[in-house]
């Protein structure tokens, strides 16, 4: 075997030899604590060290690497403590995830690390924002995001690289290729003869390397790196391993022929590279075992440390007040009001916003020149630029990752649905990356997901659907959902303030049907405060969107009546104080939403109330929503569709209960 050693002087190559060996005598330890029950899980890289060390060794401290479950070289290599480590591993509080996170799913600011999650693909598009954010600073800077070779069947891998290559990002996307997908052989994974090929249909450079050679993946991986910077481009690199343990340990390796396992065992990268040292006359077999020998102490101790470390105190209250990171003060309306239309007070909280953040990035499909398809971002290219204001391609999962990345990094980011039916092809990286992160290492996700919502408009099952309810159980997201002028411009500045990731639907038969008074100074709207539209005395009636036009026009044809009507705002947190004053107020509630009845966000309510405020009622909480059907085209069936058509038919049930 060849080693590259170029530019690189005996005192490295000793150092690397040590950085190469550390996780080895780690896992072996981890492996014989894992048998003794004191650790549960464990993902085994022996025999693909030298892809996780030569990469990370090959980059700048300062440089994000998005490692893999088995890339335990890329921590130790960032000299992250191994007694904190195996404080994470072990699920303990001194952990880096609070014991919240498993192995090696998590992250450190500190060491430049972002954690995974298990779906794998999601990594590459967080290394695109990273890597557009140092574009952004103009930095000399890459990112680096590991995946496996069976993670690049995922739609995630094609879209991360082809955003990459169209915007021209510094990243190196690394493929290790160890043969494996837990017990997928690569002859069922792809068909192409190296997955190298594939970077020629992204208009990208690629090159395969032996990933068991330690300074050929060094010297390949701080080419790419040069190579991105000066070129503003990305890089896929194939490293050729192969994964000597089961997928994890208790999976096995049954499945593996054993003349495979012996011939990739005598490609051993420790071996191979202390070979190369003996003979190179770099280090002596003396040196080698000392070496061994005085880290196998080191790991001992910080094992002895780990193990020491007590068990989870469980407090609540902590646990609830980690999922969001605190959120600005409200800033509140001053000065002059004019006339709005609906979609022109979005526009105008939208410009605001950027020219308040100048770390603002707005991203989505056609929203630059053409404006967007509702034209709510018309002018801002001109305004702001096109760095700013950034066209896609056609997907959703890689831009909305692409906006965690850039938070990571120090950004904020929009991201425009075009129709919020289209959010099914990012909810991976809504449910999974956004809403989760900062619960598990206290990373905020500062984005926000704008979502033209609802029926009405006769678009059809695809461009009508009600969604809001698939959001409002993940734990993480905000869910805001304005229905007046003068919230929908201070509810979008308040989200986009919020270093939280909210979801901010705005429903389309509003935007140019309604109009109303709004501030024309920033200002920003309290999220989770409900607003009462009007106090009653013989109903009361909870709801947002176009439900708060359907009641108050029902209201205004029906004096006879006392309806109160309360406008949720903010789905997700809940004012319950706002509902419970409103339950009090009548005694007789209905909840009304446009989306559909079984699993919506009425059933949530009323089963809240009927928990909270029994004594209070008068009547059975009563819900009324649209059809249990896919959205129709056609007018009279959408109509029969909507809530809308059974509002009457349920206040008069509820008004003479």
């Amino acid at each position: 075997m060849n080693f590259d050693r170029t530019n690189l002087n005996d005192a490295q190559l000793r150092s690397f030899y040590k950085a190469l060996v550390y996780p080895r005598l780690i896992e072996e330890k981890m492996l014989l604590l894992l048998r003794q029950g004191k650790i549960s899980k464990w993902f085994s890289g022996i025999g693909q060290e030298a892809i996780a060390v030569g990469a990370t060794l090959a980059l700048e401290a300062e440089e994000w690497i998005m490692p893999l479950h088995r890339n335990l070289g890329v921590f130790t290599t960032r000299e992250m403590p191994l007694d904190k480590l195996l404080m994470q591993w072990q699920g303990s509080e001194n952990g880096y995830s609070k014991g919240r996170e498993r192995s090696f799913h998590f992250g450190s600011r500190t060491h430049h690390i972002c954690g995974m999650i298990s779906h794998l693909g999601p990594q590459l598009s967080i290394a695109d924002g990273i890597a557009l954010a140092h574009q952004l600073k103009k930095e000399q800077k890459i990112s680096l995001a590991f995946t496996g070779e069976g993670a690049t069947s995922e739609g995630e891998f094609h879209e991360a690289l082809n955003v990459a290559a169209v915007w021209g990002l510094p990243v190196v996307f690394l493929i290790e290729n160890n043969g494996y997908g837990l017990s997928t052989p690569i002859s069922e994974q792809y068909h192409c003869n190296q997955l190298t090929d594939k970077a020629i249909g992204y208009g990208m450079e690629g090159v395969q390397i032996d990933g068991n050679n330690l300074l050929e993946v060094y010297q390949t991986v701080r080419t790419a790196r040069a190579y991105a910077i000066q070129a503003q481009k990305p890089v896929l690199i194939e490293a050729i391993t192969f994964r000597m343990r089961g997928h994890e340990e208790a999976s096995g390796i049954k499945y593996v022929p054993p003349a495979l396992l012996e011939e990739w065992g005598k490609k051993d990268p420790i071996l191979q590279y202390e070979t190369f040292l003996l003979e190179s006359h770099i280090l002596s077999a003396d040196e080698i075992a000392t070496v061994r020998e005085e880290l196998k102490q080191e790991i001992e101790a910080h094992v002895t440390r780990g193990l020491a470390d007590p068990p989870v105190t469980v407090t609540t209250v902590v646990e609830l007040n980690d999922i969001y990171a605190p959120a600005p003060a409200i800033i509140p309306a001053n000065g002059p009001s004019q006339e709005r239309r609906f979609v022109d007070a979005i526009s105008a909280g939208l410009r605001q916003s950027m020219e308040k953040y100048p770390e603002l990035i707005l991203m989505g499909q056609d929203i630059a020149a053409y404006g967007g398809a509702f034209k709510i971002t018309e002018g801002f290219l001109e305004q702001f630029g096109k760095d700013r204001v950034r066209n896609t391609p056609l997907c959703e999962s890689a831009i909305i990752g692409t906006a965690l990345g850039l938070s990571i990094a120090g950004f904020k980011s929009m991201v425009e649905m075009q129709f919020a039916d289209f959010v099914t092809c990012g909810f991976n990286q809504i449910v999974n990356n956004l809403a989760k992160i900062h619960y598990r290492w206290g990373q905020p996700a500062d984005v926000v997901i704008r979502m033209p919502t609802g029926a009405g408009v006769g678009a059809g099952p695809f461009h009508s659907q009600s969604n809001e309810a698939w959001f409002t159980h993940v734990p993480g997201l905000k869910i805001v959902y304005p229905s007046s002028p003068a919230d929908a411009k201070g509810l979008l500045t308040a989200a986009i303030a919020d270093p939280n990731p909210v979801m901010y639907f705005e429903h389309k038969a509003l935007y140019r049907s309604i109009s109303g008074l709004v501030p024309e100074n920033y200002y920003t709207t309290e999220i989770g405060k409900a607003a009462l539209i009007q106090p009653g005395e013989d109903i009361s009636i909870i709801t947002y969107g176009s439900g708060v036009h359907w009641a108050w026009e029902y209201a205004q044809k029906h004096p006879e009546w006392s309806i109160g009507i309360l406008d949720l705002r903010t789905l997700f947190p809940l004012d319950y104080a706002a509902i419970q004053a409103i339950v009090a107020a009548t005694g007789k509630v209905l909840v009304l939403h446009e989306d559909t009845l079984t699993g919506g966000l009425g059933a949530e309510i009323s089963a809240w109330i009927a928990e909270h405020c029994f004594l209070l009622l008068d009547a059975p909480v009563m819900r009324c929503a649209s059809l249990d059907t896919p959205v129709p085209f056609s007018g009279e069936l959408e109509k029969n569709f909507l809530a809308k058509s059974r509002l009457d038919k349920c206040i008069q049930q509820l008004i003479t209960w």
